[in-house]
C-alpha cells in the first residue's frame, strides 16, 4: 500500500504556522487531512484557531513533540492510522520551540510511522520582522537549517531588509527554496506534495541525526497559562496588554489568548510577538459551549502572579479561577 505523505510545518514562535495550516485546510477541498497541532504551553490555543473543517485535528499540549511529548506523536499517528478514517495526508504543526531533528528521527526509526508515512517536506515559516532577534536561539537556527522550504513571512513588515534577511537565511541553509509571503499567501503546490525531503541532506546537517541524543530546551524560557471565567472589559484588556508589551516586550517571545468580551457573541482572539500584537473577533461561542478566557505567555523571566493579577483587572466580574 502506498505511503501517506506527511508535511511538517515548523518555525519559531509567532512566525505564522497556524496561518499557513489554515490556508492548507481551507484550500485543500478534495483531500482528507489528518492534522496534529503541538503547543508548548498547557493550554491549546492554536487548536481552537484552526478553521472549522472535516479533518481530524489532534492537539498535543504542554511539551514539544521533539522531546517531552514525542511518544504522544507516535501514538497519535498510530491511532489515526487505525481509526478507519479515510486519510490522504498528514500535516504536523510543531511548537515554535521544536527541534526538527528528533521529529525526522521518528519518521526514520519508528516502525509504524516508517511503514505508513513518507516525510514529504519540512516547511519552515520565518518571521521577517523578528528573525534577527530570534536567531540567538538554537531552535530557530535548526528550524531554518533543516527546512526544505522557507516561507519568509510578514515580508511587508521588513520590506527594506528582505535582501539582507535572505542572504542570512542562505548562510544557514543554502539549499532550501525561499518564498517571500505575507500572511503565508502561497500556492499550495509549493508546499504540499513536493517530495522535497532528503535524508542525506539532513544527515549532512546533523550526522548524529539518527542517534539517541535528547533535545534540551533553553531553561530560561517558560510558559504561563491563565484560565478564568467571566466577561472581560475590552478597553481594560487593551490598556493592560499595551502596558505589558511596553514593559516586558523584550522577554515576551509569544503570547496569545481567546477571551470573552462583555456583551459580545464572538470570542476575541489576540496574539503577539515581543512588542507587536494584534486582535480581532473570532468564531461565535456555540450555544452548548461555556465561554472561558484562556491565555498563554511564552518567554523569559515570566512572573505568573503578576500576569494573573494584571488580567484580573480586566475582568468585569470576579473570576472563578481554574488551577
Amino acid at each position: 500500500m502506498a505511503k501517506l505523505p506527511a508535511t511538517i510545518i515548523t518555525g519559531f514562535l509567532g512566525a505564522g504556522k497556524t496561518t499557513l495550516l489554515n490556508r492548507v485546510l481551507t484550500e485543500c477541498h478534495a483531500e482528507r487531512i489528518a492534522v496534529i497541532v503541538n503547543e508548548f504551553g498547557e493550554i491549546g490555543i492554536d487548536g481552537q484557531l484552526v478553521v472549522d473543517v472535516k479533518e481530524a485535528v489532534v492537539e498535543l499540549n504542554n511539551g514539544c513533540i521533539c522531546c517531552t511529548v514525542r511518544e504522544d506523536l507516535i501514538a497519535t499517528v498510530s491511532r489515526l492510522l487505525s481509526s478507519g478514517q479515510k486519510i490522504d495526508r498528514f500535516v504536523i504543526e510543531t511548537t515554535g520551540l521544536a527541534d526538527p531533528a528528533p521529529i525526522i528521527q521518528s519518521f526514520m526509526l519508528d516502525e509504524v510511522i516508517r511503514r505508513n508515512l513518507t516525510l514529504d517536506a519540512i516547511i519552515t515559516v520565518v518571521d521577517a520582522e523578528h528573525v534577527g532577534q530570534e536567531l540567538i536561539y538554537d531552535e530557530a537556527r535548526e528550524q531554518i537549517a533543516f527546512a526544505d522550504v522557507l516561507l519568509l513571512n510578514k515580508a511587508d513588515r521588513a520590506a527594506d531588509r528582505l535582501a539582507d534577511i535572505e542572504r542570512g537565511l542562505r548562510q544557514i541553509n543554502p539549499l532550501a527554496r525561499i518564498h517571500v509571503t505575507e500572511r503565508c499567501a502561497i500556492e499550495l503546490d509549493a508546499v504540499l506534495g513536493i517530495g522535497a525531503f532528503n535524508l542525506q541532506n539532513a544527515l549532512s546537517i546533523d550526522p548524529d541525526l539518527l542517534g539517541d541524543t535528547a533535545h534540551e530546551h533553553d531553561v530560561s524560557i517558560g510558559s504561563v497559562a491563565i484560565r478564568a471565567d467571566g466577561a472581560v472589559d475590552g478597553t481594560a484588556l487593551t490598556a493592560w496588554l499595551s502596558r505589558l508589551v511596553q514593559e516586558k516586550g523584550a522577554d515576551l517571545l509569544r503570547y496569545k489568548g481567546i477571551v470573552r468580551l462583555a456583551d459580545e457573541p464572538r470570542r476575541f482572539v489576540f496574539h503577539g510577538v515581543h512588542m507587536t500584537y494584534e486582535g480581532a473577533p473570532g468564531k461565535p461561542w456555540r450555544r452548548d459551549e461555556q465561554p472561558r478566557n484562556e491565555i498563554v505567555f511564552i518567554g523569559r523571566n515570566l512572573d505568573a502572579v503578576a500576569l494573573q493579577r494584571g488580567f484580573d483587572t480586566c475582568l468585569v466580574m470576579t473570576p472563578a479561577l481554574v488551577a
